[in-house]
């Protein structure tokens, strides 16, 4: 399905139409990316048609943010699960294709669809290589800190209800006591919401020292670039060196000796003044007076 057609959020997207509601697998492209999705067995409250469109949705947002699709070949194994929302993930390398799997709640609807981060998140994964045990936070911080910014940068999300994620989550990110650094600390918190923190500090630590030419995104996309997927191997040193080489500051390399092996925290609540961004009730105010309101901005604005 490689014809194209406009649709109501004035892209150029691919013709679903012809998705086969019967077919087990649907061989679409998106992007630019050639994809194999097989859909789930059994009854399912969703069309084959929306679930196409949810996969496209996902695969806009990660170009949104690295400027292309990570990988030329997924597949994408949707496998339905009793009760409704999306239910987890994985993503490996296989044989010169992303291989992503993903639970679907048989009772699912449209609007679980559109607020899923889920099959975004593991997309993400296809956009570095595959890091050493210790070095994981990396991978699912990465995937945590880009996957909202990615959807707003493709207008599926709002900036408010990235940074309403980003107070709310970080703080499961800060080291503990008994704390050893991100690579010695392989914790849920640590791993996803310590990496996120990292992507966070690396993010506006780039920004601050380019004056807001330059961020985290430019480093991420050298990466992907120079042939960095999830179909390869790497190591994190050579990967936080692409970075910092992209970007002209070594902001990279820096908080990794900081972080790495030893717990070093981070005062959020005077981060969120800084940025200008505030929770209260669960609603997010912005203060764009505040010194860094720019680089706020900026992380959640598409690159050009």
């Amino acid at each position: 399905m490689a014809i194209a057609c406009a649709d109501r959020r004035g892209d150029v997207q691919p013709d679903l139409a012809g998705v086969d509601p019967l077919a087990g697998s649907n061989a679409l492209a998106i992007e630019g990316a050639r994809i194999e999705l097989w859909m789930p067995e059994g009854p399912m409250a969703l069309s084959r048609v929306e679930i196409a469109h949810w996969v496209e949705d996902a695969v806009r947002a990660v170009k949104a943010y690295y400027g292309r699709v990570p990988v030329e070949r997924m597949t994408i194994q949707v496998m339905r699960s009793e009760g409704r929302g999306i239910e987890g993930g994985n993503t490996i390398g296989v044989d010169g294709s992303a291989l992503i799997h993903v639970g679907l709640g048989a009772r699912a609807d449209a609007a679980d669809l559109a607020r899923d981060w889920v099959l975004t998140h593991e997309m993400v994964h296809t956009a570095l290589p595959n890091l050493p045990a210790p070095n994981r936070w990396l991978e699912e911080g990465i995937a945590t800190y880009v996957e909202p910014i990615a959807r707003a940068q493709a207008g599926l999300e709002s900036a408010a209800e990235v940074w309403r994620q980003l107070v709310v989550g970080l703080p499961q990110g800060l080291p503990e006591a008994g704390d050893q650094g991100l690579d010695r600390t392989p914790t849920w918190g640590r791993t996803y919401w310590g990496g996120a923190l990292f992507c966070l500090l690396a993010d506006i630590g780039i920004r601050e020292r380019t004056q807001n030419r330059l961020g985290l995104q430019n480093a991420l996309r050298a990466v992907v670039a120079s042939g960095g997927t999830v179909l390869t191997a790497g190591s994190i040193d050579r990967v936080l060196a692409q970075g910092d080489e992209a970007v002209g500051v070594p902001v990279l390399s820096e908080l990794y000796a900081r972080h790495a092996k030893h717990a070093e925290s981070v005062d959020l609540d005077a981060l969120w003044v800084r940025l200008g961004v505030s929770v209260r009730r669960g609603r997010v105010q912005f203060d764009d007076a505040a010194p860094l309101s720019g680089v706020r901005r900026a992380i959640t604005n598409a690159e050009r």
